[in-house]
């Protein structure tokens, strides 16, 4: 395993961490100025909108886990696919489910931030 690789999972593993305790400030230390996250329905988040995702209480991640990783190294960026399951609820609503998440990472003096994030629903190709 490159150390591209292994820091990108480890950053991986902290960020869903944090996201289980809903820890903006250690959320906000691994995202990147520019974070844009395009959630599993289409809709659009800026860096301070997906931090205010917590504030408020809104979203509370009960479990979250980031498995089948693959990491790709472009030298200052890095690309991760993976599945993304959640147990959670955004204003008391669940939004559990199980998601192919790609993560866009960018190299920032020495260390990795996340730059984008995309999540779509995980499905069967459609039929030839």
């Amino acid at each position: 395993m490159s150390d591209t690789e292994q820091q990108v999972r480890e950053l991986g593993q902290r960020w869903a961490a944090a996201e289980q305790r809903g820890d903006v400030a250690e959320l906000a230390s691994m995202a990147d100025a520019d974070l844009t996250l395009v959630g599993p329905a289409g809709y659009v988040l800026d860096r301070a909108q997906w931090l205010a995702r917590y504030r408020p209480g809104a979203l509370v991640t009960m479990q979250l886990s980031w498995d089948d990783v693959s990491v790709r190294d472009y030298g200052e960026t890095a690309i991760a696919v993976g599945v993304h399951t959640q147990r959670a609820s955004y204003q008391g609503n669940p939004v559990d489910g199980r998601f192919r998440a790609t993560h866009v990472l960018v190299r920032r003096d020495g260390r990795w931030l996340l730059a984008a994030m995309h999540l779509s629903p995980i499905a069967a190709p459609p039929a030839a």
